[in-house]
C-alpha cells in the first residue's frame, strides 16, 4: 500500500514526491503517461549532442528565496538573464517594449522623460481595464499594439486580445529605460546540467517509485494507495462531467543547423507574418559550446497536449464548478497548472507544491528559513529511476 499516488512527474508532482518521501518518510508512487520525468520542462541531448527542451524554452526565474533555496538542493545553476527580440517591419527590436524599441521602430532619439510624454500622447483612455487589448492600448496606444501584440496574441491563443482576460498582456511590462531583460526577478538562472538531471536528483529516494508510460485510468483499480495527488487536467479527472475546459496547445518543429549560432538571442518572436510565434535557440540558454546549433519553431494549436488554460470569464466559471467537486474529496489533492486551471510559471508551481506539502505534513518546510546566499548548491549523485513498469507496492 502506497501512502501517496502522484499523477504527473512534472514540477508539482516531483516536488511533492520528494518532500513526502524525504521529510515525511511516506511511500510514494509517481506515474506519468509520458516516457520521461520532468513534465514540460524535460530536456535531452538530441542526435547531434545538443541539449534542447522538447516542449519549448523553459527559463527559470523567481523572486522567492524559498523556491530558489529548495531547488538549489538538486542542481547547480548557470546565471542567465533572458532577452527576447521581435521581428517587425524588417527589424529586430527588444520586447518587452522599452526605450530602444520605440526609438528603433520610429527613428526617434527619445530619452526616458520624452518616452513617458510620448506614451501619454499616444495611449488610449480606457476607463475600466477588462481585456488584454485594453491593457496595451491604455499603455502604449494603437500602433504599438498592432505591431507587437495583436498578431502574436491571435496566433498564440487563437482569438483576438479583445476576447482574452487582461492577465495575458499584463504579464508583459512596458519600460521607459533601456533594460532589455524579459524578466527582472531576483533569481534568474538555468539548471547547470539541465532540468532532467535536476528532476532525477529530486526523485532519487528509496521511498519513491516511478512508473512511466502509465496513465491514472489504467492503474487506479490495481494499485493500493491512501491519498492521491493529481496534477493532470482537473476536468479529465471528473470525466468532463461539466464539459471540457479549453486549453491551448503547441506543436514544435526541432531543427539542427550546421553553424555555431542561428540568432543573437535565445528567442525571437514573430508577431505578424509567419505561422509560427517564435524561434528558440537553446545554446543561449545552456551555454553549451558546439559547432552546430539547434532551434525550435513553435506553432500554437487547439490540438495536442494541454499547455495553457484559456483565460476567459466563462472558462473561469466552468473551472469553479469543478473546483467545488474537488472540495468534496478529502484524500485527493489537485495541484499545478492543469490541476488548478491557472497560468502558473514554474516557480509558482513549486511554491504551490511546497505549500501543499506544508498543509499535508502539518509543519513548515526547513527551506523556508534558508538564506539563498548561503545555500550550498549541492548536487546529489545522479538519480536512477524505475523502468516503465508498475512496481510492486511496498509493505505497509
Amino acid at each position: 500500500m502506497f501512502d501517496y499516488l502522484i499523477v504527473g512527474a512534472g514540477f508539482a508532482g516531483a516536488v511533492l514526491a520528494e518532500r513526502l518521501a524525504k521529510k515525511s518518510n511516506k511511500k510514494v508512487l509517481i506515474i506519468d503517461k509520458r516516457k520521461h520525468i520532468g513534465g514540460n520542462a524535460y530536456d535531452y541531448y538530441n542526435e547531434s549532442g545538443i541539449l534542447i527542451h522538447k516542449y519549448g524554452p523553459h527559463i527559470f526565474h523567481t523572486n522567492s528565496p524559498k523556491v530558489f533555496a529548495y531547488l538549489s538542493e538538486f542542481t547547480l545553476w548557470r546565471p542567465y538573464e533572458h532577452k527576447v527580440l521581435a521581428s517587425v517591419r524588417n527589424k529586430l527590436l527588444p520586447i518587452p517594449i522599452n526605450l530602444n524599441t520605440v526609438n528603433g521602430l520610429y527613428g526617434h532619439n527619445f530619452d526616458s522623460a520624452q518616452l513617458v510624454a510620448y506614451f501619454d500622447q499616444i495611449k488610449e483612455p480606457i476607463e475600466t481595464i477588462r481585456t488584454s487589448e485594453d491593457v496595451v492600448l491604455s499603455q502604449v496606444g494603437r500602433d504599438l499594439y498592432e505591431t507587437f501584440f495583436r498578431g502574436y496574441t491571435r496566433k498564440q491563443w487563437g482569438m483576438d486580445p479583445s476576447e482574452l482576460d487582461k492577465m495575458v498582456t499584463s504579464r508583459i511590462p512596458t519600460r521607459i529605460d533601456c533594460d532589455d531583460r524579459y524578466f527582472t526577478d531576483t533569481f534568474q538562472y538555468m539548471p547547470l546540467h539541465g532540468y532532467t538531471r535536476m528532476f532525477e536528483n529530486m526523485l532519487d529516494h528509496p521511498n519513491i517509485h516511478i512508473a512511466l508510460n502509465t496513465s491514472y485510468t489504467e492503474i487506479k483499480k490495481y494499485v493500493g494507495f491512501k491519498n492521491l495527488i493529481f496534477t493532470g487536467p482537473v476536468d479529465e479527472y471528473f470525466d468532463y462531467c461539466y464539459g471540457h475546459l479549453p486549453y491551448r496547445s503547441l506543436q514544435f518543429v526541432h531543427k539542427t543547423v550546421d553553424q555555431p549560432q542561428f540568432q543573437s538571442v535565445a528567442v525571437v518572436n514573430y508577431p505578424n507574418d509567419q505561422d509560427y510565434t517564435r524561434i528558440t535557440e537553446y545554446k543561449h540558454l545552456t551555454g553549451q559550446e558546439h559547432a552546430k546549433t539547434s532551434i525550435t519553431y513553435e506553432y500554437p494549436s487547439w490540438n495536442g497536449d494541454p499547455y495553457y488554460p484559456v483565460p476567459k470569464p466563462e472558462n473561469a466559471a466552468l473551472y469553479q464548478q469543478y473546483k467545488l467537486l474537488t472540495e468534496t474529496l478529502p484524500n485527493v489533492h489537485f495541484v499545478g497548472r492543469l490541476g488548478t486551471y491557472r497560468y502558473y510559471n514554474m516557480d509558482q508551481v513549486v511554491a504551490q507544491a511546497l505549500t501543499l506539502y506544508d498543509k499535508l505534513s502539518g509543519k513548515k518546510s526547513v527551506n523556508e528559513v534558508l538564506d539563498p546566499q548561503t545555500v550550498k548548491r549541492h548536487v546529489p549523485s545522479p538519480g536512477v529511476y524505475s523502468p516503465n513498469a508498475i512496481p510492486a507496492a511496498p509493505e505497509s
